[in-house]
C-alpha cells in the first residue's frame, strides 16, 4: 500500500535524542514535517538535517514541527545532533515499524548489490493528521524549501 495526500497519516510513537519520543498524537492541530532518512552522519543526510535546522524557526511560524526519523539509535541521533548542533527532533524507528507503515522501507541497488534501506521521504501532516503532500525519493538540493513553502500554504 501506498500512502498518498489525502490518506490518515499512520501513527508512530518512537523513542528520539534526548530521551524523549516522537509521537504523531502529540502534535494534533499542529501541521508535521515528518523526513524519513538513510542515516545518521552521511553527506546527504546531514545535509538534510541542517537545512531543516536552519529553516527551523520559519516552520515553526508555519504552525509546523520538524521531525525526522531513521533506523539509527537514539544514541547515535545524540551524537549526531550534538556534531551538527541540530535543532529539530530526531526519532529512532529501530524496530522498522513506521518506516513499513509509511512505505519507505525498501528494496534498494548500489554497485549491483540489493539490499533493504530507507527511501528518503517526507510526509506534511496537516492538524487533523491527513496527509496534505508527499515527496518520495527526495533529492536533497531545494526539498526544505518546498516543503517549508507548501507548510505555509497549508
Amino acid at each position: 500500500m501506498t500512502l498518498a495526500a489525502g490518506d490518515t497519516a499512520p501513527d508512530f510513537d518512537l523513542p528520539a535524542d534526548g530521551g524523549g519520543h516522537a509521537r504523531l498524537a502529540d502534535y494534533k492541530g499542529k501541521k508535521v514535517v515528518l523526513y524519513f532518512y538513510p542515516k545518521d552522519d552521511t553527506s546527504g543526510c546531514t545535509s538534510e538535517a541542517q537545512g531543516f535546522t536552519a529553516a527551523a524557526a520559519d516552520f515553526a511560524a508555519a504552525g509546523a514541527v520538524v521531525i525526522g526519523v531513521s533506523k539509527d539509535p537514539v544514541k547515535s541521533h545524540d551524537k549526531f545532533k550534538a556534531k551538527y548542533d541540530l535543532k529539530i527532533l530526531l526519532g529512532s524507528d529501530e524496530d522498522g515499524k513506521a518506516v513499513e507503515a509509511y512505505g519507505v522501507w525498501v528494496e534498494k541497488s548500489m554497485y549491483g548489490r540489493k539490499y533493504m534501506g530507507v527511501d528518503r521521504s517526507t510526509f506534511l501532516i496537516d492538524g487533523e493528521g491527513r496527509l496534505a503532500k508527499v515527496w518520495r525519493k527526495v533529492k536533497v538540493t531545494g526539498h526544505v524549501a518546498e516543503v517549508l513553502k507548501a507548510a505555509q500554504g497549508l
